[in-house]
């Protein structure tokens, strides 16, 4: 092996708490899921969210796409996007979606 082959190598990456650079371990946010959005929203609210925002041509589609891609019961999931709708990060996220999910449930509770 030459002298150049040697310069050539990379250093390997370093991962561990004596990395000079970022913070400390206790200063590190914790490991969530959560992507890309934002911020409060995890991955199963924007899922949420996003199955909403389809359109459904049949009547049981939605109830077994939530189920399927989910994995929650109707009324888990009716309780999670009721939750969302009161969440600033939701109206942040999809305000369309969120704004008129408002108004229809503000018109049924008026209606009874």
């Amino acid at each position: 092996m030459g002298a150049d082959e040697e310069t050539a190598r990379p250093e390997p990456e370093r991962t561990g708490p004596e990395q000079p650079d970022g913070p400390e371990p206790q200063d590190r946010p914790e490991p969530q899921d959560r992507p890309a959005g934002p911020v409060g929203l995890d991955t199963r609210d924007r899922a949420v969210l996003a199955l909403e925002a389809r359109s459904w041509r049949t009547a049981g589609a939605k109830e077994r796409a939530v189920r399927e891609e989910l994995g929650l019961s109707s009324t888990r999931y009716y309780q999670l996007l009721n939750g969302l709708l009161d969440r600033p990060e939701a109206l942040a996220h999809a305000p369309v979606l969120v704004n008129r999910l408002r108004r229809v449930r503000d018109a049924r509770r008026a209606a009874r």
